[in-house]
């Protein structure tokens, strides 16, 4: 559970740290306001896919202790690659579109292939979650959460 929220933390500062940067970068070089640049999605994509979404599945973990599936550790790593290589080909385009350089087609491919990995990461997620809720079930403990150390029933 440290991982996620320290991954959460992570992800909450280099989106705030992103705004700056785009706000700092566009003010120095005097970049048109309202010109569309990559630069400016970055803190969304972080604080959205990378802060909230790992906020999220830290709740997950507390009901459904979602580490017990061998998927997890899959989909930790390869969501992180993904958001990591997506995030980073943006701030390489916005930040080359401030600058008025150029950059070819290969970093919308590579760019691409971080949006496939995210989405793989995903669909870990999405089965390691319904082996947990499978599990809970079959073991009789659907219904069951555990708060605190203290295991209660939701039916009764």
């Amino acid at each position: 559970m440290l991982k996620l929220f320290y991954s959460a933390a992570v992800y909450m500062v280099l989106g705030v740290a992103s705004g700056l940067y785009y706000r700092e970068l566009t003010k120095l070089t005097d970049f048109p306001a309202g010109q569309s640049t990559q630069l400016g999605e970055v803190h969304g994509h972080l604080l959205t896919l990378g802060f909230v979404v790992f906020l999220l599945v830290l709740v997950l973990e507390k009901l459904f202790v979602l580490s017990r599936s061998p998927l997890f550790t899959w989909f930790f790593w390869v969501y992180n690659a993904g958001l990591v290589l997506t995030v980073g080909m943006m701030i390489w385009h916005g930040t080359s579109t401030v600058l008025g350089g150029s950059f070819g087609a290969a970093l919308s491919g590579i760019a691409g292939l971080g949006h496939i990995t995210i989405a793989t990461g995903l669909a870990l997620l999405f089965v390691a979650l319904g082996q947990r809720i499978t599990a809970d079930v079959r073991e009789g403990n659907a219904g069951v959460v555990n708060t605190a150390g203290v295991t209660t029933n939701r039916a009764g």
